[in-house]
C-alpha cells in the first residue's frame, strides 16, 4: 500500500476511533464529563424526523452523485454561486428537521447573545461595565455565559441585528446562516488567489456539504468563521496584488474576529501561512495595524481585551473547566472535532501532511498545517474543554482543504461518509448549539 494511502487510512481510523471512544468510555465507565448526555458532543439523544428530512436526504444524494464532477467542470463563477446556494440549502434543510425552531430557538435561549442585545439600550455603558460583570460574583450581576465568555464584538454584532429589526431568534438565525454559507466561498477564493484553483475545486464539495452545517445555522461561531475566512481571503489578495486596501481590510476583519472570540488570535498562525504561500510579508504591517486599531477602538469605552482575558480565565477555571476532566477532554475535544468536521477531514489532513510540499501542493500543505496548528494550540491551552463542535468552526474549513489532495476514489466515497455523519447527528441528537 502506498505511504499516502496508509496515511489517509490512518487519519480516517483515528477519527473513527476517537469518535467511538469519545461516545463509549463515559457510558461504560460511568464517567461524568459534564456535558449533556451524549459526549463528546454537547447533545442529547433525541431520534426524530421533520420537515427538513426529505430535502436534506435529497441534497445528500444529489451531492454524492454529482458534486465531485461538477466542481471540476463548471466555470469558476458558477462554482462559487452553486457552492453558496448548495451550502445554504444544506444548512437550512438540516436545521428545519426541527422546523423553524431549528433556526432560531437556540439563539433565543437565555445563555446566548440575543436577550442581552435586546436589553442593550446604551452600548457604550455596556462596554464600560463589561469586564466587571464577567466574574460569577460580579456586584452588578454576572453576564450570561456566552456574553461573559466572549469579547464584546460578539454582543455588538447582535446589537446591530436588533437595531436593524433582526432581533428575533429566527431572523438572527437566518443572518448567521446566510453569512455562514459564504465561508466555503471565501476559502475557495483564497485558494484560487494563491494559485491553487484545482485544489479549491476538489475541496469544494467537502467545504460545502458536511456535518459542520449542523452547527452553522445555530451558532454565532459560524458567523465568526465567515469573518475569519473573508479576512484571510482579503489578506491573500493584499499579498498577491500588493494592495494596501486589501491588506487593511484583512486586518479589520481579523481584528473583529479577535473581538468576537478569545480563541481567534490563533488565526495569526493561518495568516502567516497565507503570507508564506504568497512569498511576501508586505501586508503584515498594514494588516496588523488595522487589526490592532479594531481592538484598541474599544478601550476608550472601558473594555480592554488584555484585562478581560485573565478575568474570564479565573471564571472559567473556577467553574465548568474545573468540572470537566482534562484526562477526557484533551482527546475528547478531538473526538468532537471528528464528528463536527467529519472523519474525512482527518483523512485529508493525514494524507496532505504525509506528503512533501512540492510546488503543486505547497498552498494546500501550508494552509492545512496552519489549520492543524490552530487546533493543537487551542486544545493544549485547555480554554476549550468541550463544546468545540461550535467553538472550532472557524478552524474546520482549513482542515477540510486537505481533502483536495485525496485520490478521486477517496473523495467520491468520502463525501458519502460526510453526509451520512451529518444526517445521523442531526436526526439522532439534539445538539445544544
Amino acid at each position: 500500500m502506498p505511504r499516502t494511502s496508509r496515511a489517509a487510512w490512518a487519519g480516517l481510523g483515528l477519527a473513527l476511533l476517537l469518535a467511538t471512544l469519545g461516545m463509549a468510555l463515559p457510558a461504560v465507565l460511568d464517567w461524568d464529563v459534564h456535558v449533556r448526555w451524549f459526549p463528546p458532543l454537547h447533545a442529547e439523544w433525541d431520534p426524530r424526523v421533520g420537515g427538513g428530512t426529505v430535502p436534506a436526504v435529497v441534497l445528500a444524494v444529489l451531492s454524492c452523485r454529482y458534486a465531485v464532477d461538477l466542481a471540476t467542470r463548471i466555470t469558476w463563477a458558477r462554482l462559487l454561486l452553486a457552492s453558496y446556494a448548495a451550502g445554504l440549502a444544506w444548512m437550512l434543510s438540516l436545521a428545519l428537521v426541527d422546523g423553524p425552531d431549528g433556526i432560531g430557538k437556540i439563539l433565543d435561549s437565555s445563555y446566548e447573545y440575543l436577550d442581552t442585545a435586546r436589553a442593550t439600550t446604551d452600548l457604550p455603558a455596556t462596554l464600560d461595565e463589561y469586564v466587571s460583570r464577567i466574574p460569577v460574583d460580579a456586584p452588578g450581576g454576572q453576564w450570561p455565559v456566552h456574553i461573559a465568555g466572549h469579547p464584546p464584538g460578539a454582543l455588538t454584532s447582535f446589537v446591530v441585528m436588533v437595531r436593524l429589526g433582526l432581533g428575533s431568534g429566527l431572523a438572527a438565525g437566518l443572518v448567521v446562516t446566510v453569512l455562514a454559507a459564504s465561508t466555503a466561498v471565501a476559502v475557495m477564493q483564497t485558494l484560487r488567489v494563491l494559485d491553487a484553483e484545482d485544489a479549491a475545486r476538489k475541496a469544494a464539495p467537502f467545504l460545502v456539504i458536511g456535518p459542520a452545517a449542523v452547527w452553522q445555522c445555530v451558532s454565532a461561531d459560524a458567523m465568526f468563521a465567515a469573518f475569519a475566512a473573508w479576512g484571510l481571503c482579503a489578506l491573500a489578495l493584499g499579498a498577491v496584488r500588493r494592495s494596501l486596501l486589501w491588506s487593511v481590510l484583512a486586518g479589520l476583519l481579523l481584528g473583529w474576529c479577535v473581538m468576537c472570540s478569545y480563541g481567534l488570535p490563533l488565526l495569526a498562525l493561518l495568516a502567516l501561512a497565507v503570507l508564506v504561500v504568497a512569498r511576501t510579508w508586505r501586508p503584515l504591517v498594514p494588516a496588523a495595524v488595522a487589526a490592532l486599531a479594531v481592538v484598541l477602538a474599544f478601550v476608550p469605552f472601558g473594555y480592554s481585551w488584555w484585562e478581560a482575558l485573565p478575568v474570564l480565565h479565573d471564571r472559567y477555571w473556577a467553574g465548568v473547566a474545573h468540572n470537566r476532566p482534562a484526562a477526557y477532554w484533551m482527546w475528547g475535544n478531538l473526538a468532537a472535532l471528528a464528528l463536527s468536521a467529519g472523519p474525512l477531514a482527518f483523512a485529508g489532513v493525514a494524507h496532505t501532511l504525509s506528503r512533501r510540499p512540492i510546488a503543486a501542493t505547497r498552498s494546500v500543505w501550508l494552509l492545512v498545517a496552519g489549520g492543524v496548528a490552530m487546533v493543537a494550540a487551542a486544545d493544549v491551552s485547555q480554554m476549550s474543554r468541550a463544546e468545540v463542535e461550535r467553538i472550532w468552526l472557524p478552524f474546520v474549513p482549513w482542515l477540510l482543504v486537505g481533502c483536495a489532495l485525496l485520490p478521486e476514489s477517496w473523495r467520491r466515497r468520502g463525501l458519502a461518509v460526510q453526509v451520512v455523519v451529518a444526517l445521523l447527528v442531526q436526526h439522532l441528537l439534539a445538539t445544544g448549539w
